[in-house]
This record gives structure tokens, sequence and C-alpha cells, in this order.
């Protein structure tokens, strides 16, 4: 299916695709195995014992992978649009595209240091990665609106703006809710304490987490309008 899809739609798809299964994967594994409770744990608790740590930590960064792919390829898209229409500087579509990579990267040290092996770190890069992340893809909500209409819809443009504002409300109880957190663990019960703080907090995280795979989602039909060529061309002196 995702073969057959025109232009370079393939790829968003398939970072949606892979990333909601990374979640899904790791997180069944470790309830099946009784390493976390089931209901509501924080997504990197789906990835910190093994099994689950192995799966976890080489589909999400699969995911930190294909996520800069397609961050790279919406640059070089708007960067073709912008050829003709001018509604966005150029060095903006840069510093975008920075932007979502920091996040990337982020991911990536979130996959690669467990939490609770390397604490400091891995909160270092889930907070690089959600940060980033929300600043991306409300910059790219706002690049989408100086497209209209030529190259957007203005239905298209507020859904996506409507993403970025819930993953936004969502960012900030989840940060403030988890720095009142006085342990670190996984394995939480109701009733116990900071209970409360760790179940708004992971809530907040499991919506920005999705905020940023349906914000993806809504980059398939731009993709489709569009193909990469590589030029195999050879010039002689």
């Amino acid at each position: 299916m995702l073969c057959c899809m025109p232009g370079v739609a393939f790829v968003p798809a398939l970072l949606v695709s892979w990333s909601s299964a990374a979640f899904i994967i790791s997180y069944v594994i470790a309830v099946l195995a009784g390493h976390i409770e089931p209901f509501v744990p924080y997504i990197s608790d789906t990835g910190t014992k093994p099994p689950e740590s192995g799966v976890f930590g080489f589909m999400i960064n699969i995911s930190a992978l294909l996520a800069a792919i397609t961050m790279y390829i919406r640059y070089l898209l708007i960067e073709k649009q912008n050829e003709t229409s001018h509604f966005v500087r150029s060095s903006c579509n840069m510093f975008t595209l920075c932007i979502g990579l920091m996040g990337c990267t982020g991911m990536g040290i979130v996959a690669t240091f467990q939490e609770l092996a390397v604490p400091s770190v891995h909160d270092i890069g889930a907070l690089v990665a959600f940060g980033s992340g929300v600043v991306y893809i409300t910059l790219q909500s706002v690049i989408s609106y100086k497209s209209c209409p030529r190259w957007n819809t203005y239905f298209v443009c507020h859904i996506r703006m409507a993403i970025s504002a819930i993953s936004c409300i969502a960012f900030i109880p989840m940060i403030v809710f988890a720095s009142k957190i006085s342990m670190t663990k996984i394995d939480w019960t109701p009733g116990e304490k900071d209970y409360t703080y760790h179940f708004i907090s992971a809530i907040c995280e499991w919506t920005v987490a999705f905020g940023f795979i349906f914000f993806f989602l809504t980059f398939i039909r731009d993709f489709q309008r569009f193909s990469l060529r590589i030029s195999t061309e050879i010039h002689e002196d």
C-alpha cells in the first residue's frame, strides 16, 4: 500500500505507521511481561526493561530517522513552492527544519539511554524531543497558513493549528507535573505518593506524542504532489 502512493507520500505514511507500531508493540510487550501497569504509563516506561527495551530502542531510532527524512522533504517542498509564491523566508524554513532535527536527535537520545539506566540524559533527550517537536509543528502550522490558498486548504491549516494548540497545551502540564515527581520508577499504582503527578503527566505525554503522529498524517496529501529525482548528469570541464 505504501509503495502505491503517488509522489513521496509513502514517507510520512511510513513514519506514522511505524511510530504508532513502536508505541503499541512495546506497550503490549511490557504489559504482558508484567513490567508496567497497563493504565497510562509513561511512553518511556514501555521500553525500560528487556525484552521490550530492545524493541523500543530499535523502533524509536528508526522513527527518528524517518521523521528527519520527512522534515527534510517538507523543507525541500516548501523551498520549491516558495520559488513561485514567495510566502515564507528561506531562513525561516531552514530554522524550522533545524528545530525539527533537534527533536529527532532528542528521540534518538530517548531511545538509546533508558529511563532507569541514565535518567538525567534520558530526561534531557525527552525534553528536547517534545519541546522541539511542539515548536516545529507550530511553525509548520504558521507556514501552512502563509501558503494558503495556493498550496493548502484552510481546512487542513485549521486541523494542523488545532493539533499544535492541543500539543502546546498538553506539553506545559506534562513538564510541570513531571518535575514534581520525587522518584524515578515505572511500576506505579494508584494511591501511592506522586501517583497523581505521574498520571496527569503521562496523559499529557501520550497526547503530545500522538499529536505529532496526527500532524505528520496531514503531510501525506501534500507529499502526493511531489516526487524527488536524483540527477545523474556528468558535466565535463
